[in-house]
């Protein structure tokens, strides 16, 4: 997925949910603020590594009880985690799942392109699909909601 995407993926859960849209957007932006510099610096080959894997559960975990803020951010990096898994099943790249246990295990045949040139690959794939359909989703959220809310202040329609 799209960066921004996860963060919309993270503020539909916020208004879905108790959890801190704040918190829950950091949380998801979090494995990709990791991972992409590191990518691009050369520290790892893969933009998927440190910040894309639930390895990091021995730190996440911990976070998580401590707080509810804690547990916002823990959420968020799960739903990010959680969406680029479906990203690459239903792209039909199951293979690229094990980017979610490095660096115990690596992909076969990872996507080393950088993120900008990602975006030309990602156009037209079923994920690219998927996405536009979670974007049209946030914005009828977000006018469904302006409009309650303005009914709740007596404007007229």
């Amino acid at each position: 997925m799209l960066f921004p995407t996860h963060l919309l993926v993270a503020a539909l859960l916020g208004r879905a949910s108790s959890l801190s849209t704040p918190w829950l957007v950091v949380g998801a932006a979090a494995p990709d603020v990791i991972d992409k510099p590191l990518g691009m610096l050369g520290v790892v080959e893969l933009y998927h590594s440190l910040g894309h894997s639930v390895l990091l559960i021995v730190i996440v975990a911990p976070l998580a009880l401590s707080s509810a803020t804690g547990f916002g951010v823990a959420v968020g990096w799960a739903s990010h985690l959680v969406a680029d898994a479906v990203h690459v099943l239903v792209n039909g790249r199951p293979e690229a799942l094990l980017s979610l246990v490095w660096p115990v295990a690596t992909p076969p045949d990872p996507l080393a392109i950088p993120p900008g040139a990602f975006f030309g690959y990602y156009v037209g794939s079923v994920s690219f699909f998927l996405e536009v359909g979670l974007w049209v989703l946030g914005g009828i959220v977000v006018l469904s909601g302006s409009r309650a809310a303005s009914r709740v202040r007596g404007d007229r329609p």
